[in-house]
């Protein structure tokens, strides 16, 4: 007898990753509504349209609410899908959505991000999710899904549970390839093998795609120190990975369609870059564990500057998310 699941989600934020996934849990048979600041308008009227390698479809969420609502059911899951970044505090965003049958679920780029919202809710399940794709939004309610989408989730901080796995089964169930993981900590150290030196680099070298970075044999052989340095960090903290990783990254990115970084994309939109997710707090943690990462502390301070001059642009994006 097949397994038939039908939970209520909120997700949370319907940039690119969160209108991608909000819209394949909603063809899997869930209850999908939406927590959105900006698109509001356009996906209240319109809902979202996702061209994507795995065929195009439209999404109209259940509900769409804006930051200040208060909700009007009780959810299962809430999908956190923000970017990390110092200004937005997930807690303080989802607090009046958050019962005693909901499972927060973060699927966020970085490491060590969820702390702060597992402290706020400490007798919620936090589920710690990671996408691997190339997927961007290129306007209100529209998304561009180019490859990949295999998603990973673990019970934070460590472990499995019954709901984690639910999870999996209705991605799986509209076709997006989807695992868990008992060590979901050390599956964000694989991710950040791949985002600490392709995020940084697109934006240094003047939007160059992932192909780009990789013709050229000299920010080639920066990407692979970069990646050295992060499976340092990752063994000094017992989340040891192997040296192949770096080898199927780098296959995996020469064989993807060149791609411009979410990273990139935010710093010529001039909107703000997860700088402290992806770069910061790695550095942190390889100066507490006597790491030495002289690469990351580059692009740390480098990226840091960037991110401080971009937001005294006029036409920079400052994110409220309450409003």
């Amino acid at each position: 007898m097949k397994k038939s699941l039908h939970p209520s989600v909120l997700v949370v934020g319907t940039g690119a990753v969160g209108s991608l996934y909000g819209g394949k849990l909603s063809q899997s048979g869930a209850s999908v509504s939406v927590l959105c600041r900006s698109d509001y308008d356009s996906v209240k009227t319109s809902g979202i349209f996702v061209k994507s390698h795995w065929g195009d479809f439209s999404f109209q969420p259940e509900e769409v609410y804006r930051f200040s609502d208060k909700p009007l059911q009780e959810f299962d899951y809430i999908l956190v899908a923000l970017k990390v970044l110092p200004e937005i505090s997930v807690p303080d965003i989802i607090s009046r959505f958050v019962t005693k049958k909901s499972s927060v679920v973060l699927l966020q780029n970085g490491i060590d991000i969820e702390e702060p919202v597992a402290h706020a809710f400490p007798d919620a399940e936090i589920i710690s999710g990671i996408a691997f794709t190339c997927v961007s939004r290129t306007s209100p309610g529209k998304i561009h899904h180019m490859d990949y989408g295999r998603l990973k989730f673990g019970l934070y901080p460590k472990g499995l549970s019954k709901k984690t796995q639910d999870l999996c089964f209705l991605f799986g169930q509209a076709g997006v390839p989807c695992d868990t993981t008992d060590n979901i900590r050390k599956s964000r150290w694989q991710k950040l093998v791949w985002n600490a030196p392709f995020n940084p680099i697109s934006v240094l070298c003047g939007g160059a795609t992932t192909r780009e970075i990789l013709d050229l044999h000299e920010t080639r052989g920066l990407v692979e120190k970069i990646m050295e340095e992060v499976l340092l960090i990752a063994e000094k903290t017992g989340n040891a990975l192997p040296l192949s990783v770096i080898k199927k990254n780098i296959d995996d990115t020469k064989n993807m369609k060149p791609y411009k970084t979410s990273m990139c994309l935010d710093f010529e939109s001039k909107r703000p870059m997860e700088v402290e997710a992806i770069l910061g707090n790695a550095v942190r943690i390889a100066r507490e564990t006597g790491a030495r990462t002289p690469c990351l502390e580059t692009l740390y301070g480098l990226l840091k500057l960037i991110d401080e001059k971009n937001k005294k642009n006029p036409k920079f994006e400052t994110l409220n998310p309450k409003k």
